[in-house]
């Protein structure tokens, strides 16, 4: 039979109670993994600094062994985590001037969905969001912007308001203007594909900021994405907790 140990606890009213724990049963307890991955609050300035660099995505080759190695340290699901590095690989090719990095589109992708991951959502390995991400309506109640429906409710479901749609929440009118297809397969750009998604967002942030290496730039596209102080502070966190967290050997 297996030892008991005797702990003294303190409940409620002063109340000294006696557990006894048994360590047979403690042993059978389910590993609960590592501790999640956490991110330093920073608040910088809006246009003083950058976030630090994240590192380059590497080659075609190397980029599912990166995937693997990254997604265990920042809990950013792999398939999710691929779209992140191929917008950074794909920008680089066809911006190369903007600069935009992987942990910038994560940094944004964290607050908008957690990483595809809102409400118990989830990527599924063809890049699909299952199911749909779909924002509050934007009726102009208390703390929300007044947008009325620009699709008809073609992308959003809400013929009357519109809403931000997909892990990286843009706007239906927003998307028709910006959207991409990530795969070339000739199909409508998908808001709640994470490839197209993700390419999106770093072509929208390139066209708005110009050089995301600077200052000036960085700023510039994060508050056109949205237009809040803390918000940016938020991407500017995350962006270099990322950063961080791939660099550590």
């Amino acid at each position: 039979m297996a030892a008991l140990v005797v702990v003294v606890a303190l409940l409620g009213a002063g109340v000294w109670v006696v557990v006894k724990i048994d360590h047979s049963v403690r042993a059978a307890l389910p590993d609960p993994g590592p501790p999640p991955f956490t991110v330093d609050e920073l608040t910088p300035a809006p246009r003083s600094a950058i976030p630090s660099a994240p590192g380059t995505v590497p080659p075609a080759a190397t980029l599912s062994a990166w995937v693997t190695r990254v997604s265990g340290k920042t809990d950013i699901p792999p398939r999710v985590l691929r779209a992140y590095a191929e917008a950074e690989r794909v920008t680089r090719t066809k911006t190369p001037d903007c600069h935009l990095t992987w942990a910038t589109v994560a940094g944004i992708g964290r607050i908008e969905s957690l990483n595809g991951g809102h409400d118990g959502s989830e990527i599924d390995a063809n890049g699909l969001e299952t199911p749909p991400v779909i924002g509050i309506p934007l009726d102009g109640s208390d703390g929300v912007l007044a947008v009325h429906d620009t699709d008809s409710g073609k992308l959003d479901g809400d013929p009357t308001w519109d809403r931000a749609i997909g892990p990286m929440q843009f706007l239906p009118d927003t998307w028709h203007r910006w959207g991409v297809r990530a795969n070339g397969d000739g199909k409508a750009p998908d808001a709640q594909n994470i490839d197209d998604a993700a390419l999106t967002t770093a072509r929208y942030m390139c066209a708005k900021g110009g050089d995301l290496a600077t200052p000036e730039g960085w700023w510039t596209a994060v508050l056109t994405y949205n237009n809040s102080t803390d918000y940016g502070q938020e991407v500017f966190s995350n962006a270099t907790s990322y950063g961080a967290a791939n660099l550590k050997p």
